[in-house]
């Protein structure tokens, strides 16, 4: 319905990051190959593999996992540096002020507070949840239901905006309406 308030009947709305507040300035393949040489450098095979697979392969063990996880971040953190600030920016920075709001993503949780930082969104996000903030990862629920406890807000009471199909797969397990940013813009 036209004219009406996205917001309503939410007490919180938790964002997706890249591709949804920013636009992370990554190159994803050169990325790939960085993590494809500390792969290699630690006896392990990446070809084959996509960049998600290499990082799964890497979790078998924990110092491969380490040099893979931060050969990932560093990517993220430059790219968070020189990001650009993207539609959905605006829509949260005219949000009510007292309606928590949280970010949800995959990208490491320095990345996002830098993003967040350079864009001048700090100060409106109450809880920041990264790929290396809990346990798992999206699409499992446990980031988003991590996020929705740090603003203090049940799932059912939440709207998660993101870009991608495993955004919506992650507020469905976790039992929280989704909205596609191409939506809620």
């Amino acid at each position: 319905m036209a004219g009406t308030d996205p917001l309503d009947g939410y007490d919180a709305v938790v964002y997706d990051l890249d591709g949804t507040l920013a636009e992370l300035a990554v190159d994803w393949e050169h990325v790939r190959e960085d993590v494809g040489r500390a792969l290699s450098d630690h006896g392990a095979d990446p070809d084959g593999l996509d960049l998600w697979s290499m990082l799964e392969r890497s979790r078998q063990e924990p110092t491969l996992a380490e040099a893979v996880e931060a050969t990932i971040a560093e990517h993220e953190r430059e790219g968070a540096r020189t990001s650009e600030r993207l539609g959905c920016a605006d829509i949260l920075l005219s949000h009510p002020e007292p309606l928590p709001v949280g970010v949800c993503s995959l990208n490491c949780e320095d990345a996002c507070h830098l993003a967040l930082e350079r864009h001048d969104l700090d100060h409106r996000v109450r809880a920041v949840v990264g790929r290396d903030s809990v346990a798992t990862e999206k699409p499992d629920p446990e980031p988003l239901l991590a996020t929705l406890e740090g603003l203090e807000v049940a799932p059912d009471r939440a709207v998660f905006v993101g870009d991608g199909r495993r955004d919506e797969i992650t507020a469905e397990r976790a039992g929280t309406a989704f909205r596609y940013v191409e939506e809620w813009l």
